[in-house]
Formats: structure tokens, C-alpha cells, sequence
């Protein structure tokens, strides 16, 4: 599958995005990873469960990781538990097959430390209170992990061909961009200074320890305490032989989510703030030369067929309404009834007009981003149907 390449800010309103062919993409078998990615909200975890079942029903082998998915999510895809471990999806049509997990951050983190320490040094690092703390509340630790992941199933399926599509569910961040850049930021941080001036008193010579080395301690012991301050020398003497681990790893899942078998999906809802952020995300994966698909707007709100405007059923129910005055009780009440369909007939069709607007304005600054629109549900998702339709609707074959 050929990489999109954003374009510059530029554009005319009104201009056209191309259509995102979802069934193209799950199709190409060199395109073995899909990362749904994009602000909180937008139906990133739905979608990712939707398009998984789609490519496992068009006979591809697939994995979904999702984050912090709702339980409804679970029971849709007839798993009731999802956690670190791969899980089969019953009653999956077709010749593929559909294996279902939920990242568990600590647990991943885990995995990494016993893997790659000797046991004695990993038992000593588990058990250590800051350790205990960055695993489960380091900001970036979920991200950093949810790549950790990645990789770690990546490396196995080449392995033993267990799958051949590995879709992911970005981690609920306040901005699309963490799902970048906290990886690098955690990476940095375990290979970063102040953690070398922790580890100074457990490997430097004699020397190291001066006045001004002795001033630092004094005034991180004030600021930590004692016994914090202890803890991080402990866990980071023991955890020093895998800082350059850490390092390698993220630079490997970076590499690897800008290979061409890597494809993009920026999530958004037809909102201001969602799309501006969708925006940011486009362009910083251009930026970082990483193969962008397109851009999926969920829940939009489509307009139907009809003869009239906004403006003329707001008009036609400002005549009603005065007209209404005038007339008898049951009349009256038979004109309330009208009046009030009228007017949210008008709000509707202004909703679909104002995200018309702001889906034409992404489209112009973003000429080169082919664009999927799924429509918003009556009701939520709950079943492997549910997922279906989704799956029909981003496709464009409902």
C-alpha cells in the first residue's frame, strides 16, 4: 500500500477529500499493523474492534490490543474477560480468525523487567517501591508500554505466523500527539541525568562523592525524602543494565511503525476540538515520514432526503406557531406537535450543515487525506452485529 503524504495547509473550501478504501487496506496483506489513533472520545476503541472483525471475516489472521476498553466492548465480542493475553472471538464468519486482549500496563512492564534481567536482579526491581509507582502511574508509561506490546507481539507472529494483522488501540490521551512522543519522553527519563546522578553513589569511585555531589543529595533528600530517595538509587542500581534495553526497544517499535507495512487511522468526531486535533495528528505523522491511511470521522450526523431547508422549517413552524393561537384546543395541540417536529427537524439539518462545514475545512487543508464518514447509531454497540455494522459503514457498504 502506498504511503499518503499530507500536504501543506492549503486548499479551497468546499474541495473533496478522497474516499478511504478500508476493505483496500485490510486487504493488502503487506500492510500487517493498523494503529487507530486520535484524541479521547472518539470511538478509537470501537473502531478498532469493528475494523478487526472486518479483516478476520475477509479471511486475515488478526490480533486486536485494545486500551481500557468498556466491558460492553468485551461481552460484544463474546469474551468475557479481556486481559494481557491473547483471546479468541467466538462465532467469527469466514476463513480468518479473531483474537481479542487488553492492555495490561504493569503486567507488560513486568514481562519486559523478568525477560531481561538475571532473577535475583528482577525480583529486586519488582519489589521495589518506585518501581511499584512508575510501572502503574509514570505519565507515558501506557504508551510507552502499548508499543512495548506492539513489539512484543509483532516479533512473535513472525515467529510462528500466529497473525498477520495486528490492529491497535491508541491509549486514551489527552492529546493524539502523547501517543508519540511518551515513549521517547519515558525512554529518556531512564536513561536521563538526574537517574545518572541517583546512580553515582552505587558505581562511581570514591571521588565522585564531594561536597557539591553531597549538596545534591542533601537537597533531593529534603525535597523527595529519605526513604523515596533510597528507594530510586536501589531501583535504579538494580534496573541499570536495562536502561539500554529500554532505549533500543523504542527505537525498534519507532522504526517499525514507520515501515511501510504500517498503515495510520486518524479517529475524530465531527467536532471542532476533535478535528483540530485530528489535524495535528495528520501532520506530525507526515512530519515523522509514518505511512498515513486517512482519517475515519465517527458519529457524524448525515443529512436525509428532504424538500426543505432549515431556515424554512424554522419559518414554517414560526407560522404554525402563531396561527395556533388562534384556533381551537385540539387543533392548537395537533399544531404544538408539528411545531415541535419542525424545529428539531431545523436543528438537525443546521448540525449536519455545521459538520459539513468543518468535515469541507479539514478536507481543504488536508487535500491529500482520504476521508471515511461513519454515521452516528441509535444505540451502542453490544454484539458481534453491532461491530458488523460498523464495519459496514466504514467500508461504505451499508
Amino acid at each position: 500500500m502506498s504511503r499518503t503524504r499530507v500536504g501543506p495547509l492549503t486548499g479551497t473550501p468546499g474541495s473533496q477529500a478522497p474516499a478511504l478504501d478500508i476493505d483496500a487496506m485490510i486487504d493488502d496483506r503487506s500492510v500487517g499493523i493498523v494503529v487507530c489513533c486520535g484524541s479521547g472520545g472518539v470511538g478509537k476503541t470501537t473502531t478498532s474492534a469493528a475494523l478487526a472483525l472486518r479483516a478476520a471475516e475477509r479471511g486475515r489472521k488478526v490480533v486486536v490490543l485494545t486500551i481500557d476498553p468498556a466491558r460492553r466492548l468485551a461481552q460484544a465480542m463474546g469474551i468475557e474477560k479481556l486481559d494481557n493475553v491473547p483471546r479468541p472471538v467466538p462465532d467469527i464468519d469466514g476463513t480468518g480468525s479473531l483474537d481479542a486482549m487488553m492492555l495490561d500496563m504493569k503486567r507488560t512492564f513486568d514481562e519486559v523487567v523478568t525477560s531481561q534481567a538475571t532473577p535475583e536482579k528482577a525480583e529486586q526491581i519488582l519489589s521495589n517501591p518506585f518501581y511499584q509507582a512508575l510501572s502503574s502511574s509514570f505519565a507515558g508509561t501506557q504508551e510507552y508500554m502499548a508499543m512495548e506490546k506492539l513489539g512484543q507481539i509483532h516479533r512473535q507472529a513472525q515467529k510462528d505466523g500466529s497473525y498477520d494483522l495486528i490492529v491497535v488501540d491508541t491509549p486514551p490521551s489527552r492529546s493524539a500527539l502523547d501517543f508519540l512522543d511518551a515513549p521517547e519522553r519515558l525512554s529518556s527519563f531512564l536513561d536521563g541525568r538526574f537517574i545518572r546522578i541517583l546512580l553515582a553513589p552505587a558505581k562511581g569511585p570514591a571521588r565522585l562523592m564531594t561536597a557539591g555531589f553531597g549538596l545534591v543529595t542533601a537537597a533531593m533528600t529534603k525535597i523527595l525524602g529519605t526513604q523515596v530517595l533510597k528507594d530510586m538509587q536501589i531501583f535504579v542500581a538494580a534496573f541499570d543494565t536495562l536502561f539500554g534495553g529500554f532505549r533500543a526497544r523504542a527505537e525498534k517499535t519507532y522504526a517499525l511503525l514507520q515501515a511501510d507495512g504500517t498503515a495510520f487511522l486518524v479517529i475524530a468526531a465531527p467536532e471542532e476540538d476533535a478535528l483540530r486535533e485530528a489535524a495535528y495528528f495528520v501532520e506530525r505523522l507526515s512530519e515523522d515520514e509514518m505511512p498515513l491511511a486517512g482519517l475515519v470521522i465517527n458519529r457524524a450526523t448525515l443529512a436525509s432526503d428532504h424538500q426543505i431547508s432549515a431556515d424554512e422549517a424554522a419559518a414554517a413552524a414560526a407560522r404554525l406557531e402563531r396561527g395556533a393561537r388562534e384556533s381551537t384546543e385540539g387543533t392548537a395541540e395537533q399544531s404544538d406537535r408539528t411545531v415541535g417536529l419542525l424545529r428539531l427537524y431545523a436543528r438537525r439539518l443546521r448540525l449536519v450543515e455545521r459538520e459539513g462545514r468543518l468535515r469541507e475545512r479539514f478536507s481543504a487543508a488536508h487535500p491529500q487525506v482520504p476521508t471515511a464518514v461513519v454515521p452516528a447509531l441509535p444505540t451502542d454497540v453490544h454484539d458481534l452485529k453491532g461491530l458488523r455494522l460498523i464495519g459496514d459503514l466504514l467500508a461504505d457498504r451499508a
